[in-house]
């Protein structure tokens, strides 16, 4: 355990290599060693480590002390959610980032991989347990691509609020940021894209690993001109539609005179 406890603490103490070897006296590729389980410090430099860190050289030595800043949460309905607090015990908000999504599918419920995760500070959030996705693609505009959305966790998926926005996980869609709403079928969610150039789809409920509800979000483009595209992708749309009746009005002439 000592490497990766050494490892763990200088991260959440915002420490280099070089500033903690600096602190014990000792070569910074000394210390590095230590991180890399290669070598192990004498006692005197243990219990200095120990007393750094305000922990015991028992805790340092035995223990995972990643698992003591994680809170998880388990429920019959959703899988295991694993949570980071800070040094305060406030619970942090990780970010997952698009090239982060498969990983994320794959490591979720496992504790030491949320723990990996950047971590955002959000402002004033109300209680509960949140996450941030960012995401891609022009299926939620005016929501531009590259948007981080700021979601609060959802423990029962009879908690959704039908016509709002959800990240959804599962292992068939991936991470979706969609809108949810109810159909007749009661273990089926119809999930719909704001763009409506995307066709809506069915995800069963059963199918949901983690269900997280939009909260807030932070935006990177001028807003303005995500709304001018917006328009002229409409515009190009209608233009297109007009010219299709045109022509198939025109081609119904044509077909009708020849008849005659």
């Amino acid at each position: 355990m000592l490497a990766n406890n050494l490892k763990y603490l200088r991260k959440r103490a915002g420490e280099s290599q070089l500033t903690v070897a600096q602190t014990l006296g000792i070569p910074r590729t000394t210390y590095s060693e230590y991180e890399k389980g290669n070598t192990e410090p004498n006692i005197n430099l243990l219990v200095r480590l120990a007393e750094k860190y305000n922990i015991s050289v028992d805790a340092l030595l035995k223990e995972n002390l990643v698992h003591q800043d994680l809170e998880i949460l388990r429920n019959k309905d959703i899988r295991v959610l694993a949570m980071t607090v800070d040094a305060s015990g406030k619970k942090n908000i990780e970010l997952v980032e698009t090239k982060a999504e498969a990983g994320y599918l794959a490591g979720f419920s496992d504790p030491e991989y949320i723990s990996e995760l950047p971590k955002i500070q959000f402002p004033r959030a109300p209680e509960g347990n949140y996450r941030a996705f960012e995401i891609r693609g022009e299926s939620m505009l005016p929501l531009e691509s590259g948007s981080i959305v700021i979601c609060r966790y959802l423990e029962q998926p009879n908690e959704i609020k039908y016509g709002r926005t959800y990240i959804v996980v599962t292992h068939t869609e991936g991470v979706v940021y969609k809108r949810l709403e109810k159909i007749e079928t009661s273990d089926t969610l119809l999930a719909i894209s704001d763009n409506r150039a995307y066709p809506p789809y069915l995800i069963l409920k059963s199918e949901i690993q983690e269900l997280w509800q939009y909260y807030a979000h932070i935006g990177f483009n001028d807003v303005k001109a995500t709304y001018e595209y917006m328009w002229e992708e409409k515009i190009s749309d209608i233009q297109s539609k007009v010219q299709e009746i045109y022509n198939h009005s025109v081609q119904s002439s044509t077909d009708s005179d020849l008849k005659k």
